[in-house]
């Protein structure tokens, strides 16, 4: 008979042996998240209305630039883990590997992009001043 010791459990050793820490990155990364939505809406809602040049200047200033880079950057994170757990609950085989490199690679992809044009923004801030 097999049992699960006090030990093991506070680790959270499960069958993927990332219980735990998974469940503490969703969370953390969740309360960030529960701070940066708020800020990242009122930024966009600042720059709604502005011509191009206006809207390239105003995230070409650090406050707009850095809360935008870290709404992508955390919320696609959270997003790369918690479609992992969905993927390793619900897919099998093939489908399981396909779906998480698709999950990953979409959110690194839309990571750099973001961040890509994030700095093009500041970059053309620099010329134009």
């Amino acid at each position: 008979m097999r049992y699960v010791t006090p030990l093991k459990a506070a680790e959270g050793l499960g069958a993927s042996h990332t219980g735990t820490q998974d469940h503490w990155f969703l969370t953390v990364t969740a309360v960030a998240l529960l701070v940066l939505t708020p800020l990242f809406m009122i930024v966009v809602a600042c720059a709604i209305g502005l011509p191009r040049e206006g809207v390239i200047a105003y995230f070409g200033r650090p406050f707009p630039a850095i809360i935008t880079a870290l709404f992508i950057i955390v919320g696609m994170l959270h997003f790369i883990r918690g479609t992992r757990i969905m993927i390793d609950d619900y897919l099998q085989g093939g489908a399981r590997k396909a779906g998480i490199i698709i999950s990953v690679i979409f959110s690194w992809t839309v990571i750099a992009v973001a961040v890509y044009a994030l700095a093009r923004m500041g970059l053309a801030t620099l010329v134009l001043v």
